[in-house]
C-alpha cells in the first residue's frame, strides 16, 4: 500500500525530498532527451523549483507558493515539448532517482505514481 502523497514531508523530511530532486537533476546534463531542455545554467533554480514544490505538494513549507504562486504545471511547461518519448525518460530518471533515495517501499510506491500521473498529465505534443 502507498503512502498518500500529502504525507511524504512528513516521513521523509526536506532533506529526504532534495536528495531525491538532487539525484534526480544529477542525471539531466547527459541525458540525450532532458538534458537539451535545460539551459546548463539554469539547472540549479531549475533544481530548487522543482525541490520547493515538491516539498509543499508532500505537506511541507508553502515556499513554492509564496513565491510562484499556483503551480500552473501545464502553462508553466507550454514552452517545452513534451511527448511520450519526454515524459517516458522524466519518470526514468526519476524512478532511478526514487530507487538511489532508499525510501520505504510506500513512499516510494506514492511517489512513483504521484510522478507518472503528473508526467502524463503535462505531455504537450
Amino acid at each position: 500500500m502507498a503512502a498518500a502523497p500529502e504525507t511524504i514531508y512528513d516521513a521523509v523530511g526536506e532533506v529526504g525530498i532534495a536528495c531525491l530532486v538532487q539525484a534526480f537533476y544529477a542525471q539531466v546534463p547527459t541525458d540525450e532527451i532532458l538534458g537539451p531542455m535545460y539551459v546548463p545554467a539554469e539547472l540549479p533554480e531549475s533544481e530548487r523549483r522543482l525541490r520547493d514544490f515538491l516539498i509543499y505538494r508532500f505537506g511541507g513549507p508553502d515556499r513554492y507558493i509564496v513565491e510562484r504562486g499556483n503551480p500552473r504545471l501545464r502553462i508553466r511547461h507550454a514552452p517545452f515539448v513534451v511527448d511520450q518519448i519526454a515524459r517516458n525518460r522524466w519518470v526514468q530518471l526519476m524512478l532511478h532517482a526514487i530507487q538511489s533515495a532508499d525510501f520505504t517501499p510506500e513512499i516510494s510506491g506514492a511517489l512513483e505514481a504521484f510522478f507518472k500521473e503528473t508526467a502524463t498529465f503535462l505531455i504537450n505534443h
